[in-house]
């Protein structure tokens, strides 16, 4: 079997479209296929939020995963698609996601194109639900943003089948402090850590941060310099200072894993011979990227195939 893994959509069903085009998919009858049968997709999540295509997008992927020509993951903002519209059991007229200003405006394009009919609403929710956290298949593994065996080891047992969530679930890792919450998140946001103290950065929104996220792929990266990401903040600078002892960093898997999440730029490649981001921030006028696998042990730069920055 031969794998297309794509990056982050973010509601940009143009640039699927063309993508899966150069990757050698045609539309036929309802939905696209390649001419290779033992060829097929994988989505690493983040379907909506942000792109002009919302709607378009999910038939497209949904299209395709129903027709057996896909696969898929959850991405974060599905995840939080599902707790921002799930009432909160705890705290009465409250949602699993607190529907702030914030949160809004970031959720803002997908209920523009959902919020006028509930019903619809309703079943993108439902369909958001029947996704998987990870893949595990033979020689290859997908996550949305990070591979943690320790994390998939506990929540392995309280998936529903195809390591699907439930909302108990849902709600168990929408509440900071939790293990599912930690599981999740590290799962579909990747791992961050506390800068140390006095240290902060502004991220692209202008938001002040005290926590960075980590190259979890490198065992190199022992220090918050080497080993912070900066969420497209530029000019970000961490201090040169050691990571603390039980900080974990590098994968060491039997397989490779490809991810999304991580807002790469530039030319495709690999972060690892055995790990490999594939969203090159497309919703910024970034490429649609895919990584093309052919059950190679190890990861290749000439594998990725890009859509070259459509705008």
């Amino acid at each position: 079997m031969e794998y297309d893994v794509i990056g982050d959509i973010h509601g940009h069903a143009d640039k699927l479209s063309a993508l899966l085009g150069t990757l050698g998919y045609r539309e036929r009858g309802e939905t696209w296929r390649h001419d290779n049968p033992d060829r097929t997709a994988i989505f690493v999540g983040d379907f909506i939020d942000r792109g002009p295509g919302q709607l378009d997008t999910i038939r497209l992927v949904r299209g395709m995963l129903d027709a057996g020509t896909a696969q898929a993951v959850m991405g974060n903002h599905e995840f939080n698609a599902i707790a921002f519209h799930t009432p909160d059991t705890q705290n009465a007229g409250q949602h699993l996601r607190k529907r702030s200003a914030k949160n809004h405006e970031q959720h803002e394009a997908f209920l523009s194109e959902t919020a006028h009919d509930p019903a619809l609403h309703q079943e993108m929710v439902d369909w958001f639900l029947t996704l998987p956290v990870w893949l595990d298949l033979p020689g290859l593994r997908v996550v949305h943003a990070c591979w943690s065996p320790e994390h998939v080891a506990y929540l392995q047992p309280l998936l529903q089948p195809g390591n699907r969530l439930d909302l108990a679930l849902v709600e168990a890792g929408s509440r900071r402090g939790t293990p599912e919450y930690d599981a999740l998140e590290t799962l579909l946001k990747g791992p961050e850590i506390e800068l140390p103290a006095g240290h902060s950065f502004f991220d692209p929104g202008g938001v002040e941060r005290t926590k960075v996220r980590l190259r979890w792929w490198d065992a190199t990266a022992r220090t918050y310099r080497l080993a912070g990401i900066a969420n497209g903040a530029a000019g970000t600078e961490f201090p040169d200072l050691p990571l603390p002892a039980d900080c974990p960093t590098g994968y060491a898997g039997d397989k490779p894993v490809l991810f999304g999440h991580y807002w790469e730029s530039g030319t495709p490649r690999v972060q690892s011979p055995l790990a490999a981001c594939v969203d090159y921030s497309a919703c910024k006028g970034g490429p649609m990227v895919a990584y093309h696998w052919q059950g190679e042990s190890e990861l290749r730069d000439a594998h990725f195939i890009t859509t070259g920055g459509l705008q």
